[in-house]
Order: structure tokens, then C-alpha cells, then sequence
């Protein structure tokens, strides 16, 4: 059991979950852990452990929705970039074929994206529009007999730079209907430049698209989003995820101010003993557990069809804004070492401000809550 599961949520899991999770944890620690400081310093992507994702056999997988969020804790608990690529190819490049694809589109993209045979990335940011997306998408699309015709920018775009499929959200100028299409990463006008200077989520390889005359055939939109309703689907049942890999950083960040609390001595004795150091290791997992408490909540949530867009929106807000603070709290215990990669919790404060913003910010989630509670809307 993980040491920041005080209250044993872990035992939730079916002995088949729990066997997976396990797996996933154990190459998250053997694989992923020991270069993660290098590759973040690095700001470059684990390519070579693309295809040791499948071997995992998690991709697209029927599961509950409560291992679905353990995964996700697990791999953000270990390193955030790497939840964040799983989770853009998994949860939102696939999740978007999953939900408004075609039988014939699923069948036909699916597959090869759970081996990891292609990457899956997801267009919707763009340099203009964040979280007024939904009624500023610039991205547009033009029908040209049995060809669609993209033009426009995205921003902050994972895995763009290797992807094989990227699944873009532009505006029908016919209808002014946002509609969802699969492009191949080496489509002819559509070019994708790596973000640089990032100072969070630095393995994550983050990038612009243009989008120049794409010829996109009717075949490869995706048939079922008509829609911006149909996109926030997809974004409901990411945005939980989310809220798993804010507890995964809460749960490292907790990890390693007990152990270097039980290792730092100081006065004679380990700082583990001294008042204040107790009092912001219970802070820490007074957080964790609410936190994980509130997730786990979530996944029945999600699994018994009583799913609300305002459970998934305050579990995102709440989780990421309590993660900032155990990250924080976990950095002022490590004093000096805390700034240094060495101790790895400089790259969780780091990767935290990353989750707290992306997948809609506190202030966006916050309205949608307070629209569910109150009846009245706030949204400008």
C-alpha cells in the first residue's frame, strides 16, 4: 500500500485491478523513474518506452473507472509528463474516436492506437482561445465534395510532434458547427513546432500546429461530433483523470517529505521528531486523503451513469488547487534541497502549475460548479 493511502482506498480495487495497477507501478518505478530527472532537465520525451506502453495492456481497455483514475495516479505519482502523454493519447486522442467515431472509424483507429502502433493527439486550444473555446474556436473547416478543407491554428498541443493521428476540432462554416476530424501528423499543410522554454511538463512535447489548406476526406471526420456538446463529452470524462494525477503529484510530494523527514537530521535528532514538521506532513496527507477520497467518489460516480459535468469540474478544481499546496509544503520541508532535481520534488512544484491550469482552469471549473449549485450562470 502506497504510504499517502491512509485510508486504504487501494483495497477498492478487485484483485484483476489491483494486479494491473501493480504492473503499471512497477514500470512507472523501474522504467520511467530513473530517467525522469534527466529527460524533464532534458525537455525531451522517452521515446524508446513508447512501445513498453503496450506492453502494459492498458490503452483502451474495458475497466472501471476506478482503475482507470489509479493509473493515472500511479503514473503522475512517478513523473507528470508521462501521465499527461498517456492520458492526451489514451483519454483524449482515443477517447475522442471512442465517443463520437463511427463503428467502422473505431474499428479502424482503435486498434493500432491501443498497441501504440500510433500516437493519438487532440487539437482544440488555440493561441487565441483557451478557455473561451467553445465559442471562440478560429479553426475552420470548409466542404469540398467528398474532401473537408482545415485551416487555423492550435497551441499546447501533446505528442504533436510524433503523433501519427491528431484528432482537430475546427468550426463548419457552413453550419458554424464545431466538428471533430483525424489528421495524420505528416498530412501536407499541417505542420507542428515544439514549444520550447517551458518550465512544467517539459518531457511532454507541447506544440503549435498550422493548419494550411488540410484536405481532410469526409471519411476521417469523425461522425458523431456535430457539435461543441459533443467535445465537452470527451473533455467530462478527461477532466476526472485529472483530478487522479493531482493526487498522484499530492501522493509523491507527500512520499518524499516523509522519507527525507525520517533521513535530515538536525539538532541532534531527525526532523521526522519536531512539531512543525509534523504538523506539515499531516497537512500533506490531510489533503491527499480528501483528495483521493473525493476521486474514488467520482469513479462510482461515473460507473453507476449518475455523472454530472459539475463532479468532474469541482474534483479538477479542488484536487489541483490542494496539489499546489503539498507541493509547496513538501518543497518548504526540503529547505535548499528542495530547488534541486536531485530530490525530484522541484519537478513536481514545477509540473504541478501545469495540471492546475490545463483541462479548464480553477475560475472556468468554478462556474460550472457554482452554475449546478446555484441555477444561475456566471459564464460572460
Amino acid at each position: 500500500m502506497l504510504a499517502g493511502d491512509l485510508y486504504g482506498f487501494e483495497d477498492l480495487l478487485s484483485k484483476d485491478e489491483a494486479t494491473v495497477v501493480q504492473r503499471v507501478r512497477q514500470f512507472m518505478a523501474t522504467e520511467v523513474a530513473p530517467i525522469a530527472n534527466d529527460q524533464w532537465s532534458r525537455a525531451e520525451f522517452p521515446t524508446h518506452l513508447i512501445k513498453r506502453y503496450a506492453d502494459l495492456d492498458i490503452a483502451g481497455k474495458p475497466g472501471s473507472s476506478l482503475l482507470n483514475g489509479w493509473l493515472a495516479l500511479e503514473m503522475a505519482r512517478v513523473d507528470a509528463s508521462m501521465a499527461t502523454f498517456y492520458g492526451v493519447h489514451s483519454g483524449l486522442a482515443m477517447g475522442s474516436i471512442r465517443a463520437c467515431g463511427s463503428a467502422e472509424q473505431q474499428a479502424r483507429w482503435l486498434p493500432g492506437m491501443a498497441t501504440f502502433d500510433r500516437v493519438g493527439a487532440f487539437a482544440l486550444t488555440e493561441p487565441t482561445g483557451g478557455s473561451d473555446v467553445a465559442a471562440g474556436l478560429r479553426t475552420t473547416a470548409r466542404r469540398d465534395g467528398d474532401t473537408w478543407i482545415l485551416n487555423g491554428r492550435k497551441r499546447w498541443i501533446g505528442n504533436a510532434t510524433f503523433a501519427d493521428l491528431i484528432v482537430v476540432w475546427a468550426r463548419d462554416e457552413a453550419d458554424d458547427q464545431v466538428k471533430g476530424f483525424v489528421v495524420a501528423g505528416d498530412a501536407p499543410g499541417c505542420t507542428a513546432t515544439k514549444i520550447e522554454n517551458k518550465i512544467a511538463l517539459r518531457m511532454v512535447q507541447n506544440a503549435d500546429i498550422t493548419l494550411v489548406d488540410v484536405r481532410v476526406p469526409e471519411a476521417d471526420r469523425l461522425q458523431d461530433a456535430n457539435s461543441f456538446k459533443d467535445t465537452a463529452k470527451v473533455l467530462r470524462a478527461t477532466r476526472s483523470g485529472v483530478a487522479w494525477e493531482a493526487v498522484g503529484v499530492m501522493l509523491a510530494a507527500y512520499e518524499i517529505a516523509l522519507a527525507y523527514s525520517k533521513e535530515r537530521t538536525q539538532f541532534g535528532k531527525p526532523i521526522a521528531g519536531f512539531q512543525l514538521v509534523q504538523d506539515l506532513l499531516v497537512r500533506m496527507a490531510g489533503n491527499v486523503t480528501a483528495s483521493l477520497g473525493m476521486c474514488v467518489r467520482l469513479a462510482q460516480l461515473q460507473d453507476d451513469g449518475s455523472y454530472r459535468d459539475e463532479h468532474s469540474a469541482l474534483a479538477k478544481a479542488y484536487c489541483t488547487t490542494r496539489m499546489r499546496e503539498v507541493a509547496g509544503w513538501s518543497r518548504e520541508l526540503l529547505a535548499g534541497n528542495g530547488i534541486v532535481l536531485d530530490y525530484d520534488i522541484g519537478r513536481f512544484v514545477a509540473d504541478a502549475e501545469a495540471l492546475y491550469s490545463y483541462e479548464g482552469t480553477r475560475e472556468i471549473n468554478t462556474l460550472i460548479v457554482g452554475r449546478a449549485v446555484t441555477g444561475e450562470s456566471a459564464f460572460v
